[in-house]
């Protein structure tokens, strides 16, 4: 079987975010214990966050 040269990316743009040292922590660790980078872990609870965040708008719209 030959090598894959045709890896998907993504677009992305780095950024420094600092955080403190116990989320830091807490993260390194959930990360760690589920085999995902640290990077993966935050963008996916980031994007969990924006989805909830949508989900929370609508609902409020549909009750006013």
């Amino acid at each position: 079987m030959a090598f894959n040269l045709n890896i998907e990316r993504k677009e992305s743009i780095n950024k420094c975010v600092r955080f403190p040292v116990n989320i830091i922590n807490d993260i390194e660790k959930i990360a760690n214990e589920n085999n995902v980078s640290f990077s993966k872990f935050v963008i996916q609870a980031c994007e969990y966050a924006l989805k909830d965040i949508e989900e929370q708008k609508k609902k409020s719209k549909i009750k006013a």
